[in-house]
């Protein structure tokens, strides 16, 4: 499940890419595909029958749906579309892959009891170390064709994405508890993240008269049915599976690595754009295999 997630989120780099290249906001990139999973979610939540579950359980922890809900939708997708105007999709993939490492950390800063503490711990530590050092050796590869500031936009917005999202993300299972299904828990978040990007839209509307492009509502589309509906929700689902133990939910969020080869392939087909060169490729090999020795070793 995590792997078909990754295979989906991809689509969000290379779309976003797509988008940046054409002259669009970044901002408005960002927000519609929030607006456009709105409607969906609830068309979803209500055919199921759990939308008057949903409203109460936020009514319950409204103060902590909306801080949770901005930080691992708002926090999480505005760096990480505004990071793609300056880099290729696949670094921008390669990069996010610091969440891997970044759940780990946030990890004791989420009530204890959420997840156990795993004896394995030090070889999932291992593990994502490898896959960090694929990152870095990719970036020395992107610094000699890259300015240091688009490196920097590219790198420091997207490490914040990284642990904005898990952190969202577990704390969000924390205070469901199991309550919610995939589907509301992924609606909840989504309704209490719009103040943020209703705030931000409001911003590039009065500061830069800007509206979306008939070609951006298309694309924004796109990217909110496979990665906001279809990847967010596999990946919540085998988060969900896993959220008692630590080493295999580090396992899970390792899986999102593959989302890097799902990146390359998509440029190279759809941009056009050349293979990564030595270092990017070393980087990829060294990133897929501490994936790997996550999922085997758990």
């Amino acid at each position: 499940m995590g792997v078909a997630a990754a295979l989906f989120f991809a689509v969000t780099f290379i779309v976003n890419r797509l988008m940046s290249l054409s002259g669009s906001s970044w901002i408005w990139s960002a927000s519609l595909r929030f607006f456009w999973m709105l409607p969906m979610l609830l068309a979803i939540v209500s055919i199921r029958g759990g939308l008057q579950q949903l409203i109460v359980e936020i009514k319950k922890n409204k103060k902590y749906w909306l801080i949770w809900s901005t930080i691992g939708f708002g926090f999480f997708y505005a760096p990480l579309t505004f990071s793609a105007a300056y880099s290729p999709s696949w670094l921008l993939a390669s990069t996010w892959q610091v969440t891997i490492v970044a759940g780990m950390i946030v990890a004791p800063f989420v009530k204890s009891g959420q997840a156990s503490i795993n004896p394995d711990k030090h070889s999932a530590a291992l593990y994502s170390g490898i896959i960090i050092l694929g990152i870095i050796v990719m970036q020395v590869g992107q610094a000699r064709s890259l300015s240091a500031e688009d490196l920097l936009k590219c790198i420091i917005p997207v490490t914040i994405a990284a642990f904005a999202y898990p952190l969202g993300n577990r704390k969000m299972m924390l205070i469901t508890d199991g309550k919610l299904d995939v589907f509301q828990r992924l609606l909840g978040m989504v309704l209490c993240s719009m103040p943020f990007w209703l705030l931000l839209t409001a911003y590039e509307v009065v500061s830069n008269h800007t509206l979306p492009q008939a070609s951006q509502l298309q694309q924004t589309l796109i990217v909110a049915v496979f990665s906001g509906v279809f990847a967010t929700a596999l990946f919540f689902s085998a988060t969900d599976k896993v959220s008692g133990n630590e080493s295999k939910l580090a396992a899970v969020e390792a899986t999102q690595s593959t989302e890097v080869l799902f990146a390359v392939v998509g440029e190279v087909i759809i941009l056009g754009i050349a293979l990564p060169d030595i270092y990017g490729i070393s980087g990829i090999v060294l990133v897929i295999s501490g994936m790997l020795l996550h999922s085997y070793k758990t």
